[in-house]
């Protein structure tokens, strides 16, 4: 879980980073330039909302299947319903993650 924060923290670093390119350019030339850069983070926040979708869904479906076995392995006589449960959940897990990748795709197209 530290190992996450610090990844996200160091990627809000480097989006504060290219949201201030910038600072330094004369008024009639910000204009232009914070057009693009706006164009750049729409596109890099696709990018990450798509990639930490695919990194939650791993994460998630890791543990169900995990959670699974153990219980499997706590009660054998119940196997066949854990693996039906588990197999719906993943199923919903992966579902999110697909949204949330299409929706990032979406979003870079509009770019």
């Amino acid at each position: 879980m530290h190992k996450l924060l610090t990844m996200m923290l160091v990627a809000f670093a480097g989006l504060s980073v290219f949201a201030c390119g910038t600072a330094g350019a004369a008024p009639g030339e910000l204009a232009a330039g914070l057009l693009l850069a706006q164009g750049e983070m729409t596109g890099l926040g696709a990018g990450l909302a798509a990639g930490l979708a695919v990194v939650g869904a791993g994460i998630g479906i890791g543990r169900i299947g995990g959670d699974a076995v153990q219980a499997i392995a706590r009660q054998p006589e119940m196997a066949g319903r854990i693996f039906i449960n588990m197999i719906l959940t993943a199923a919903l897990v992966e579902g999110v993650a697909l949204f949330a990748v299409i929706v990032g795709v979406i979003a870079l197209g509009k770019v």
